[in-house]
């Protein structure tokens, strides 16, 4: 028990020392002489980052918390990254206020579309969301006058590196402490019910229908904010640079190579992606979708847990086939339902 309490305090103390070093980056590229290591480059790939970072994290809220596979979650991102571009490059809106709309109009979206696609499951949500994400993006194409189909939008340029730097840290550090505290909480505990075994957790009494819509709208929020905020610094959008299918894919990569499930696991993830798909370009530049293909794969194999699961056995996480194993309503086979253990446990702080 002891050392299992220094190791969390030594861990705490290393987040907290790695977000003061990160929060240092822009002061040492403004005040270090010419040819310093920190350059607007480098800031903005730490931006990447912890917009990654924030998006894993939100889809985990749905994916790993609640158990429902989104293959169409960058249709939130998009959107965002729309609203955002129309209601500035359109109707003039000042940035602040066109991202609160774009927010709204993100959460509405998800609310209305929540309701349907939520009443199925496994593969078949899955496929869902994946031909919403589609459908969205060629509205977007056609709706030209608003959107500005293929030609895309130019947002007023505002190019501040160290800001965005400031921002996307201070949101990843507010949106993983929320899905840590939110884990602890009963609707945490409800969510991870639902996921179990959700025909259960109904018969127990819990509305398992607003759940599900609330944690998609919160997923969809956030994401839609992060798309947002790349629009505003990317200064253009257009479908082909909005909705790539890809974005989807590194944020589930980045999840299940974390811990699926798991409160860390997706900032582990997008770290260790981030970086190593560097990597991936610098080398396999014409054949890097193939090798991420070949990684994916590769962690569904060997490490079905990801790296938060495989090294601690109170990770609370799930893995990818168990979800997607499951019909609409039905606990996976290795589960023992209506055993004791699949009460929900209460989280000691």
């Amino acid at each position: 028990m002891r050392g299992g309490t220094t190791f969390r305090k030594v861990s705490l103390g290393l987040l907290v020392a790695a977000i003061v070093g990160l929060a240092t980056l822009p002061m040492i590229q403004r005040y270090a002489t010419d040819g310093g290591f920190v350059t607007n480059s480098t800031l903005f790939n730490f931006t990447q980052m912890f917009m990654l970072i924030i998006v894993a994290s939100s889809w985990n809220l749905t994916g790993g918390f609640t158990g429902y596979v989104d293959f169409g979650h960058g249709v939130w991102f998009g959107i965002g990254a729309y609203g955002t571009g129309v209601l500035m490059s359109k109707l003039g809106w000042p940035f602040p206020v066109a991202v609160a709309g774009a927010v709204a109009i993100t959460v509405l979206a998800a609310l209305l579309l929540g309701g349907p696609i939520l009443r199925l499951r496994g593969p078949y949500f899955s496929i869902a969301m994946l031909a919403t994400f589609v459908a969205v993006r060629e509205i977007i194409r056609i709706v030209k006058p608003i959107t500005g189909g293929g030609i895309g939008l130019t947002l007023p340029p505002y190019l501040n590196r160290p800001l965005f730097f400031y921002i996307t840290l201070i949101l990843a550090v507010v949106v993983v402490a929320f899905t840590w505290w939110l884990r602890r909480t009963q609707f945490g505990l409800t969510l991870i019910a639902i996921r179990e075994d959700e025909i259960g957790a109904d018969m127990r009494g819990i509305n398992t229908t607003l759940h599900k819509i609330t944690v998609f709208g919160l997923s969809a929020a956030i994401t839609g904010l992060v798309g947002a905020l790349w629009a505003y610094q990317n200064t253009f959008i257009d479908p082909d640079i909005v909705f790539v299918d890809s974005r989807t894919m590194d944020v589930i990569i980045a999840v299940i190579l974390g811990g699926l499930g798991t409160v860390a696991g997706p900032v582990i993830g997008a770290v260790v992606l981030f970086w190593a798909r560097d990597i991936i370009w610098a080398n396999f530049l014409q054949f890097h979708l193939i090798v991420q293909g070949i990684v994916l794969i590769a962690i569904v194999l060997w490490v079905p847990e990801g790296i938060v699961g495989t090294f601690s056995d109170r990770s609370g996480g799930t893995t990818l086939g168990r979800l997607m194993s499951k019909r609409k309503g039905e606990p996976s086979s290795d589960e023992a339902v209506g055993s004791p253990d699949d009460e929900p446990r209460t989280v000691s702080s």
